[in-house]
């Protein structure tokens, strides 16, 4: 094999693991938009962000002095 020919292959080894990246990229991000597609609309009833539960009043509780 001479010079030329490695640096030819070489390239086209780069370029096919590229695309290849490129491809499993967008498979995996496809897939997580069904997956979240699926999933609907949250609750409403289920508390978002800050809120105190029966765990948090224990917790509150260990730590008084």
């Amino acid at each position: 094999m001479n010079n030329e020919s490695k640096t030819s292959s070489r390239r086209k080894f780069l370029l096919n693991a590229g695309l290849g990246g490129a491809g499993v990229a967008a498979v995996a991000i496809a897939g997580r938009q069904v997956a979240t597609a699926g999933q609907g609309k949250p609750d409403a009833a289920k508390p978002r962000g800050y809120h105190v539960s029966e765990h948090i009043l224990k917790y509150y509780k260990t730590t008084q002095v």
